[in-house]
């Protein structure tokens, strides 16, 4: 079978079966039919699964491991000035496109989709909307597959757009609760502000370049058409990484990310650890050869990650909501992700993406089995004490820990200890960037350890209702956990396949180079040996104040109640937010009842003399909003409605004047014709 010229079937096995959840799905909807959806769903996202493994087997044989599937052009004819003067027709082809960058992402989002279908049978059975909720994952699927099969940026915008409408509907499934439906708004909301930013250099790209195909832009850049640091190149890849930051959740953009736990956990593990959440850096990724050409915008990009890596890992310290630790934990990882692309190490960054979705996604769902077991409960205030009720979740979620804490052997090891290496050689405050993400390596060891602990270890603090009911969840969420349990473990052994895998596409790129590593000589090791002390440190730490002497923790929160407090609520980031964007208007409604009542003070009283220019500066004010202002919007109006007078005439509303109008048009027309 010729896997690579059916490509495009890949995306379209999940929206066949998001279709037929669409039109039948409710008939499905009964008892054991539930096991029909799922197996349908689950399977077509397999059998995508499967055929992006034959796909990207005979892309190894491709001319330069890379292959392009034009469907049919999609938009065409649009005439746009270049930036050169010239006029070109803006086209854009609806079609698929194959590399090794592509392969990567494609084999992660379809292995580990189908992984987390597989384990929402279980998760989901006893909920309403069963049909829905699948419906709504396999079209989540099907857009995320086009955002990273995409040949050019118009298609992946599609993608693009296409996953926050899922994210969206998923968030939001329990829309009987408002604090869901309210995350789901949210995370429209702060998304559309990246998108905006997104569609901008998009517009630029093509007013460049004259394409927005990616082959063509990356050879286009590759060759000189853009001038190494120019204004172009800055705007272009400023507003790419703008709209990266709202898919990826970075500074400022990561508020929704955190409320996105309001959904089904499953979505949590799929949508915002492993997949959706990752797209921006992918995207920053599949534009390297842009973001090369603009020194000044990878220096933001690598400040920005590395900010948002220990901002949001200082917030995951104090957490008592299990999914809201991991939530935090996935901004600060995509903050990783990003300073590796901001130091030129694309292909590092990509390699963090796929372990992460390895130990995230399996965190995610081990939380998931945790709460299945606890009938709902999420503080980890009210757990402990469960290695032994629910073993195998343990065990699993174990792996995963000391993955994501960066003990070697296990994948997140090599990935994070590559990201430090590669920031501590960066020419641009390197040596600063590296002790930002050691810092932060330990506060996540610190903070996976705790959650560890206060959920498997020391004394059951679970309420007595819910202790007579605790269970090992089934073997449809068991067996997903472990494939990713293996995963986390070796997911990490293929650092250097992977790194040449990807050579074609970041061949320009300039990482730490062979040389520079010969001449550090020990002193790669050395920083090794610093980033597993400080993982195990706080491995140890952890142990200290939360398993070995509980009430230490205790009294650190009581001596600095007011860092706590304000650890434990965010920053107030979201109450900033909300004063300045949500309730502006509220706030400018009691300013201006403020400032009224100070008004009738200062005029009526003449408070301290001053009474006299308050009446006339008030005085000024209203002929200024009568005369000017309304004048203008009055004058406005007037000239419109004037100029309209003529069309109104015959605007009637009237279909027999309409009609009547027809008939005269096609009887001139006739003695016209005929004359």
């Amino acid at each position: 079978m010729d896997f690579l010229n059916l490509i495009w079937l890949i995306p379209l096995y999940p929206l066949a079966g998001s279709v037929l959840m669409l039109f039948i799905g409710r008939k499905l909807e009964h008892g054991h039919k539930n096991n029909v959806i799922g197996t349908i769903c689950a399977g077509l996202v397999g059998v995508a699964f499967v055929h992006a493994i034959g796909a990207v087997v005979q892309l190894v044989s491709a001319p330069g491991h890379f292959f392009e599937k034009p469907l049919y052009t999609w938009v065409a004819g649009l005439q746009f000035h270049m930036a050169n003067g010239a006029l070109s027709r803006f086209t854009a082809d609806f079609g698929y496109m194959l590399d090794p960058l592509s392969a990567v992402m494609v084999l992660v989002v379809t292995g580990v989709g189908f992984l987390i279908h597989v384990y929402s049978i279980g998760y989901m059975a006893h909920d309403h909307g069963f049909y829905r909720f699948f419906g709504y994952l396999n079209l989540f699927m099907f857009n995320m597959l086009t955002l990273v099969l995409a040949s050019n940026y118009v298609l992946m915008f599609v993608g693009w757009e296409g996953v926050g409408l899922c994210s969206y509907l998923l968030i939001g499934f329990y829309f009987q609760k408002k604090s869901a439906t309210d995350a789901g708004k949210k995370a429209f909301v702060v998304n559309r502000i990246g998108d905006a930013a997104f569609i901008i250099g998009m517009f630029y790209i093509f007013a460049t370049f004259g394409t927005v195909n990616f082959h063509h832009v990356t050879e286009a850049a590759r060759n000189g058409d853009l001038g190494y640091g120019s204004f172009v190149a800055t705007m272009i890849t400023m507003m790419l990484f703008i709209g990266a930051t709202g898919k990826s959740a970075q500074i400022p953009l990561y508020v929704w990310l955190p409320d996105a736990m309001e959904g089904p956990t499953p979505v949590s593990a799929l949508i915002h650890a492993a997949t959706m959440v990752t797209a921006g850096v992918y995207m920053v990724a599949r534009s390297n050869a842009l973001f090369q050409l603009a020194p000044d915008t990878m220096h933001v990009v690598a400040a920005i990650g590395a900010a948002t890596a220990i901002f949001a890992a200082s917030i995951g310290l104090v957490q008592t909501d299990i999914k809201r630790v991991l939530a935090y934990s996935t901004v600060s990882q995509l903050g990783y992700m990003f300073l590796a692309c901001g130091v030129g190490a694309f292909w590092v960054g990509i390699f963090h993406v796929q372990t992460h979705a390895f130990f995230k996604a399996l965190l995610f769902l081990g939380s998931g089995s945790v709460i299945h077991a606890l009938s709902g409960e999420q503080d980890m205030r009210k757990m402990g004490a469960l290695a032994n009720k629910i073993p195998w979740t343990f065990r699993f979620m174990a792996a995963a820990w000391i993955a994501i804490a960066g003990i070697p052997p296990l994948a997140g090891f090599f990935s994070k200890d590559e990201i430090l290496w590669q920031a501590f050689n960066n020419e641009w405050n390197g040596k600063i960037l590296w002790l930002v993400g050691f810092i932060t390596a330990g506060m996540t060891a610190f903070y996976m350890s705790r959650l560890m602990f206060l959920t498997f270890f020391g004394k059951s603090r679970v309420d007595h209702e819910v202790e007579h009911h605790i269970h090992e969840s089934p073997m449809v969420m068991l067996a997903p956990l472990g494939v990713l349990a293996v995963l986390s473990v070796v997911g990490g052994w293929w650092k250097s396949p992977l790194e040449h895998w990807l050579e074609p596409v970041f061949e320009h790129v300039k990482s730490v180079p062979a040389t520079a590593v010969e001449a550090a000589g020990s002193m790669e090791y050395v920083l090794m040996g610093l980033s597993i002390g400080v993982a195990l440190a706080g491995i140890f730490l952890a142990r200290y104040f939360f398993l070995s002497n509980p009430a230490a923790s205790e009294r650190l929160a009581a001596n600095w109640p007011g860092l706590h407090r304000l650890l434990l609520n965010k920053y107030y980031v979201d109450e900033v937010y909300s004063a300045v964007f949500v309730d502006g208007p509220v706030m400018g409604k009691q300013l201006g009842s403020a400032l009224s009542a100070f008004d009738a003070t200062v005029v009526d009283g003449g408070v301290n003399g001053a009474g006299w220019f308050a009446r006339g500066t008030s005085s000024i004010s209203i002929l200024w909003d009568s005369w000017i202002v309304d004048g203008a919007v009055r004058a406005v109006g007037f000239v419109t409605k004037l100029l309209s007078f003529p069309m109104r005439m015959i605007q009637t509303g009237f279909v027999q004047n309409y009609a009547l109008a027809i008939v005269g048009g096609v009887l001139l027309l006739g003695y016209y014709l005929l004359k």
